[in-house]
């Protein structure tokens, strides 16, 4: 049975929200490396700043995953504000009832 390609997947929900979440574990681990890179580089060299260095590199590509996941983020919500459901709100401002 052939799918149509301009079905959605039924768990794509799900799948941004794991993508989401997996963020933070890849910063952690992007660290952890650069942390093990630079541990192998001094004892491999004997000097310490290059255990620096592989810290860098490692808070350096945390930095980019963040960078990454923010531009995605944001192409998503750029869609979604394109929707024909928030025109109005885009056009005219969204004002919240107060319910005091």
């Amino acid at each position: 049975m052939a799918q149509d390609n301009n079905q959605t997947p039924k768990h794509r929900d799900k799948i941004e929200a794991l993508d989401n979440m997996s963020l933070g574990i890849s910063i952690a681990v992007a660290i952890a490396i650069g942390v093990g890179l630079g541990l192998l580089l001094k004892s491999w060299t004997g000097y310490t700043w290059t255990l620096w260095v592989g810290i860098g590199y490692g808070i350096a590509a945390a930095i980019l995953n963040v960078q990454k996941a923010y531009k995605r983020a944001k192409k998503d919500l750029d869609k979604l504000a394109e929707d024909p459901k928030y025109q109005y709100a885009m056009k005219h401002g969204y004002k919240k009832d107060d319910d005091e």
